[in-house]
């Protein structure tokens, strides 16, 4: 029974990524699953969950996990209203740390299934994409996504899948020659999938996370360890980014980042992407201005936008749920207090995924950097679009964080004198 539940784990571990974007509520199945057995599981003796390892070795990631819930029902108590659906989404983080206290009791063998999943759904979302490309004509108008997920979050996801399908071939182990050079096979043709998705989908804010991607393989594999190979790595993200921009599509992006430059700075009032975002961000400034502390309320962004364009203050066409920036919403709607939510939510696992990232274990520093590829990528994306409102999003971010600081977790346990194979060279 025990190891067929850690089966059924490691198949939830894979299932999560694999299923995200092509599966409409995957990730919300596998994470409810994973909570199921943590909370019932988590009694007998295999997978007893030891709430003192949230205290004593992460407390950061325990305190990030648990401040927005903590603070949200304070703000709504406060301000006197009560929408609980506003606390869909982050509660994903807090639910997350008994799914943690489980996975430190699988081997690492079993977590390593993460990878696997990371390579899986990049290929479908790279499937989904050449299907697109034959079926639709892509264009600025047309991006890539799905029934379920609007361009952005698609290709941001799509990058972040391809990205850490290549980075965890580094922990991978195959019982011979053949074996390793397939399996590197595949999740390559992942790493391919999860580009040529994020490229399609045309989503210019995701892409700026690319040179973090590039740099942190290097580092993954040691390929970076002078400053003539830094040089080297630096001339790649170049390239690699003037070949992106020089694309069909890519030019066609950029012309319309022109395009939108060019009315802003001639005072045009037209709608522009670039345009209606900064109004956005100067309208959240504003009411973060007048309800400092604590903003205007989660989820109360839409009627204080309205209530700006009826007193003539923005136009009408800025009027949105969202400022499509993790900070200018946060700003906006949870003041001082919930900029201080976002800051713990970004640094609390990053600061243990930054502390292991030398470790000995291979399977421990390719976590580590795995996890600040996630971090810094939910930075990045967060700086043009609201990560955490698409709660797909937010469960998977959470459940990735989890599965990798559960690997971390095992530099602890395991002996010193056998540390995992060095770096592919």
């Amino acid at each position: 029974m025990e190891k067929n539940l850690r089966y059924v784990i490691a198949s939830m571990v894979l299932l999560a990524p694999a299923s995200t974007l092509v599966v409409r509520g995957g990730t919300g199945y596998c994470f409810f699953v994973l909570l199921a057995i943590a909370l019932f599981a988590g009694f007998s003796r295999a997978f007893r969950l030891k709430g003192s390892l949230l205290v004593r070795a992460y407390p950061w990631y325990t305190v990030a996990m648990l401040g927005f819930m903590v603070y949200l029902p304070l703000q709504q108590a406060t301000d006197g209203y009560f929408l609980p659906r506003e606390f869909d989404g982050m509660s994903r983080f807090t639910l997350s740390l008994p799914i943690f206290l489980l996975l430190v009791n699988l081997p690492i063998r079993h977590l390593k299934a993460f990878g696997w999943g990371c390579a899986l759904g990049a290929i479908g979302a790279g499937a989904w994409a050449v299907d697109s490309s034959i079926h639709m004509t892509v264009n600025d108008i047309n991006r890539l996504g799905n029934t379920f997920t609007n361009p952005i979050p698609y290709g941001n996801t799509a990058l972040l899948l391809g990205f850490l399908s290549a980075m965890t071939i580094r922990w991978d182990d195959y019982p011979n020659a053949l074996a390793r050079r397939l399996g590197i096979a595949v999740k390559l043709l992942g790493l391919a999938g999860g580009v040529y998705a994020s490229y399609l989908s045309g989503t210019r804010g995701g892409w700026l996370a690319i040179p973090l991607f590039l740099a942190l393989c290097s580092l993954n594999f040691g390929w970076v360890k002078h400053a003539k190979h830094w040089l080297v790595a630096l001339l790649v993200v170049v390239l690699a980014m003037a070949a992106l921009f020089a694309s069909p599509l890519g030019r066609e992006r950029v012309l319309a980042t022109q395009s939108d430059v060019t009315q802003l700075a001639e005072g045009s009032t037209a709608y522009s992407s670039i345009g209606a975002r900064l109004l956005l961000w100067r309208a959240s400034i504003h009411l973060f201005e007048a309800h400092p502390l604590t903003g205007v309320g989660k989820g109360h962004l839409e009627s204080s936008l309205r209530d700006l364009a009826k007193q003539g203050e923005v136009p009408a066409y800025i009027v949105n749920q969202r400022a499509h920036s993790e900070f200018f919403s946060t700003i906006a709607e949870l003041g001082a207090l919930g900029v201080v939510c976002l800051g713990l939510l970004y640094a609390g696992p990053l600061v243990y995924f930054v502390r292991y990232r030398r470790s000995p274990h291979r399977d421990v520093s390719t976590a580590a950097y795995c996890g600040m590829a996630v971090s810094g990528s939910v930075i990045i994306f967060g700086l043009s679009i609201d990560v955490f409102t698409v709660v797909m999003s937010t469960a998977l971010i959470a459940l990735i964080w989890a599965v990798l600081l559960a690997v971390i977790t095992h530099d602890t346990r395991e002996p010193r004198g056998k540390p995992g194979r060095g770096p592919i060279g």
